[in-house]
């Protein structure tokens, strides 16, 4: 079939999930011709504008500090209970809402390293984020571990060892949007006595995740992409609920001991996830987490997973047709099954090009050193505002000097 605005338009209309863009806040920039950045920053819900409202009104505004025994310390727990039974496949109990990502990531190694004494190794992918290796990194210096850095994560197989304490890895890689086979992983890492840490950053909110099906240890994810809860919106930290009576985090702090009024001289910690929590908790920000998994229960996740595939395919075979010859090469998993919610194309100007898209009205990211990311976010994108960005950049770049 011809990749025409036609044919887009025809796809839009039988969307089944279109609906849930008038959800959204309007871009009111009308320079804006697609928002394909929604894997960094997902669009504000009009519902989250009428919560934060209410919070400050009622909640905080009329009753005050009464507040925190009127809902605001269980916030934590009940908004992870819901990622968990929405997003990533956990029972009650074992998610809950915490501190940044980093943070969350920095507590969860550590707790699975305290869980295997004597083991003396972490592994990672040299391709993962930047924080997960830093984290790593950091904490390997700090207590004289060894960092073992494989170049893919088919290599994991022959890298778990005897001494192999945590494996960690994202989901999703944050550039090529190839799933990792989360199951298999897993079961390797368990079969030499290794405890997983997984990163669901670009795969919470866009497919189905099942963490306790597949038996992790530690997952942590931040709901600011595809759950659309805000600029810097808490992240979420999973632990199995088999390690709860043994699992120590290492930033003790009052929210996360068993009686926080208690005001005891030593720390005891809470029962359960909570004892993952360290300060207090951000409750305005808690509120965009908060709508935003309320809209995803709604619109389900099998859904939002077949929208991205078809976005997805669409945006392939665009850049099959029209961008090939102009020198780009899709870097995704061409199987729906093994890419998630972006697609990256490389071009060796792709920084350059990247800049005059976004001044253009495409806003997508550029990821050093040769990619152009295009993030597929199934609530707000359509595959109209799809097709007007891959022609975009089809005729700019045919008339930019290469």
């Amino acid at each position: 079939m011809a990749a025409t605005l036609e044919r887009a338009e025809q796809l839009d209309t039988d969307d089944e999930l279109a609906v849930y863009r008038d959800r959204f806040v309007p871009i009111m920039d009308p320079g804006v011709v697609a928002y394909l950045d929604g894997n960094s920053l997902g669009r504000p819900l009009l519902a989250t504008a009428e919560r934060l409202q209410h919070l400050v009104r009622h909640e905080w505004g009329t009753r005050l500090i009464r507040s925190w025994e009127e809902g605001w310390l269980t916030l934590p727990e009940r908004i992870g209970d819901e990622i968990g039974r929405v997003a990533v496949g956990a029972t009650p109990g074992q998610v809950i809402v915490a501190d940044s990502t980093t943070v969350c990531l920095y507590k969860a190694i550590r707790a699975a390293l305290a869980l295997r004494p004597g083991r003396t190794e972490i592994i990672t992918d040299t391709s993962n984020f930047p924080t997960d290796r830093f984290i790593v990194d950091g904490i390997a210096d700090q207590f004289g571990l060894t960092v073992n850095r494989i170049d893919s994560i088919d290599e994991i197989a022959e890298a778990v060892g005897d001494n192999t304490a945590v494996v960690t890895l994202s989901h999703v890689d944050y550039r090529s949007a190839a799933i990792a086979d989360m199951a298999a992983i897993t079961r390797i890492t368990h079969d030499r006595g290794a405890l997983v840490v997984w990163d669901l950053c670009h795969s919470a909110g866009v497919l189905p995740v099942q963490l306790d099906a597949n038996d992790v240890d530690f997952a942590v994810g931040c709901t600011y992409k595809f759950l659309n809860a805000g600029p810097g919106a808490p992240a979420f930290l999973y632990v199995n609920s088999r390690h709860h009576n043994d699992f120590r985090q290492p930033i003790t702090g009052w929210m996360g001991a068993d009686d926080i009024f208690a005001m005891a001289d030593e720390f005891k910690p809470a029962l359960g996830i909570r004892r993952a929590l360290s300060g207090t908790p951000s409750i305005a920000a808690m509120a965009g987490v908060e709508m935003g998994i309320a809209l995803l229960a709604e619109a389900r996740i099998g859904r939002v997973r077949a929208k991205a595939q078809g976005l997805g395919r669409w945006v392939i075979e665009l850049a099959d047709v029209w961008l090939a010859p102009l020198g780009f090469v899709v870097a995704s998993p061409r199987s729906d099954e093994q890419r998630g919610g972006h697609v990256l194309l490389r071009h060796p100007d792709a920084e350059r090009i990247s800049r005059e898209l976004i001044d253009n009205g495409v806003i997508i990211d550029f990821r050093n050193p040769d990619g152009i990311r295009i993030g597929l976010s199934p609530l707000t994108t359509s595959y109209v505002e799809v097709w007007h960005a891959m022609n975009v950049v089809k005729s700019q770049y045919s008339r930019t000097p290469s």
